[in-house]
């Protein structure tokens, strides 16, 4: 079993069902006007099984070398490498492909890379693949019962896989722009920053370049100049594609420098431990040639490491002003900016004099309106008798002089009838204690006169 048959079958539950696979490897072309739902099963599952096993990179390359992720080539390679002893080839593998392209879920490489338009562009005008597969039709080669199904030789950008790596690869980058220059790469280095995102080991050098041209040209996130290799990201306050400069060049090879340096000091600060071990381990073995070999090795390789981590920290240090400089940069242009909006605005207001003009006329009419109010008031009110008023006012008071005496009554007349509440109260228990104490002398009396009856027996 190839290693691709063992990915599709381990990971997609279609293809580990052995009826499930009699049917995608059948001729189910004849389905597409019988049973309309069980064709676009298939196609459906043919696409996501391919799509997933060319983004984990086992879709048979061109090159044989290095496998690509978002791109799927067809052709006999792939044939043989889906061939079961069971079912033979897929019979229906060529309409599969010529379904997607018509959906613009592949498409196909050189008309991804060349075209000026992008791929989300509504265009009236049919594509060559478009115009081709119509003719095949019309001519009865492809699509129709008794005819072979073939598989068309090409590659193929997997839209679907690309689209999802551009999210994640601009995340990405939003994130780790901590600076202008910080947005800027060289196609080397975006190879290597962004092959972790996508979650992949390495980038094809054609995995790159789809991803750029998408980036590029389909979200309009960055630019991209081929020629120099330079890749910069738009900025979330840009409007429009920034250009790339000469300046912006430059940065992106000092960050390739930077970055292929790191991992050099890194290693050579791992080999001179290693390599004095090695040395200690022959001295106590008393093997005196490899003893030296090994002490060589390592002056080689701290001559080595202190060339590299000195040229490293320069490369930093340059770095290091050279986007200082960019901020610097940035921060004039805003301040420009500003300086030509305010200047706009005094221009508008027409100047201090102006202003100036403009609140003394206001002032004036602000008094001409409360002299006018003054006026209006006076001769709405006129002439008012004073008696009339002074009676008016008399009866007023009288009114709540009466209101006054009222409540006092009442507050009055509530405090008399709780002091006679009171009263009574305290009469009743002194009648009571008064009471008490009469019986208690007559119990007294009793008490003495048995007292002396008992003393006379």
């Amino acid at each position: 079993m190839s290693q691709l048959l063992e990915f599709l079958r381990t990971h997609d539950t279609a293809f580990s069902s052995r009826t499930r696979l009699a049917s995608l490897y059948s001729d189910f072309r004849l389905q597409r006007q019988s049973n309309p739902d069980g064709y676009q099963a298939n196609v459906a599952a043919w696409l996501r099984a391919l799509t997933a096993a060319a983004k984990e990179g086992h879709i048979p390359s061109q090159t044989g070398t290095q496998h690509d992720h978002f791109s799927l080539c067809t052709g006999e390679e792939l044939l043989r490498e889906l061939q079961t002893r069971e079912y033979g080839r897929p019979l229906s593998l060529g309409s599969v492909i010529e379904d997607a392209v018509k959906k613009k879920e592949l498409v196909p490489l050189q008309q991804f890379m060349e075209s000026k338009q992008s791929v989300y562009a509504k265009s009236w005008v049919p594509t060559p693949w478009e115009v081709m597969s119509w003719g095949l039709r019309q001519l009865g080669v492809t699509g129709r019962q008794g005819v072979e199904d073939k598989l068309v030789i090409g590659i193929f950008v997997v839209m679907a896989t690309v689209q999802a790596a551009a999210k994640l690869i601009l995340s990405s980058a939003s994130t780790m722009a901590t600076s202008n220059t910080s947005r800027i790469f060289s196609r080397d280095l975006f190879a290597t920053q962004f092959a972790r995102v996508v979650d992949a080991d390495t980038l094809s050098p054609r995995d790159v370049s789809i991803l750029l041209t998408h980036l590029a040209r389909d979200c309009e996130a960055i630019a991209y100049d081929p020629k120099s290799g330079t890749v910069k990201f738009k900025a979330a306050t840009e409007a429009k594609v920034p250009t790339i400069e000469q300046e912006d060049i430059t940065i992106a090879s000092l960050r390739t420098s930077i970055a292929s340096l790191a991992p050099q000091v890194e290693q050579l600060a791992e080999r001179i431990p290693e390599l004095d071990r090695k040395a200690r381990d022959a001295v106590t073995q008393r093997q005196t040639i490899a003893a030296k070999t090994a002490l060589r090795q390592k002056k080689l390789a701290e001559a080595k490491l202190q060339q590299r981590t000195a040229t490293l920290s320069q490369l930093e240090e340059l770095y290091a002003k050279i986007e200082q400089a960019a901020d610097q940069l940035e921060m004039v242009r805003v301040m420009e900016a500003s300086s030509q909006a305010l200047r706009s605005l005094h221009q508008k207001t027409g100047g201090v004099e102006q202003v100036q003009d403009v609140m003394e006329g206001l002032h004036e009419e602000m008094t001409n309106v409360d002299e006018i109010q003054q006026i209006i008031n006076e001769t709405a009110a006129g002439p008012t008798d004073d008696s009339e008023v002074d009676a008016e006012f008399e009866a007023m008071e009288r009114v709540e002089r009466e209101k006054v005496d009222a409540q006092e009554r009442v507050e009055r007349e509530e405090r008399e009838a709780g002091v006679a509440e009171s009263t009574r109260k305290r009469l009743a228990e002194l009648g009571a204690v008064s009471k008490v104490g009469e019986e208690e002398m007559e119990l007294t009396s009793l008490k003495s006169v048995g007292e002396q009856a008992v003393r006379a027996e």
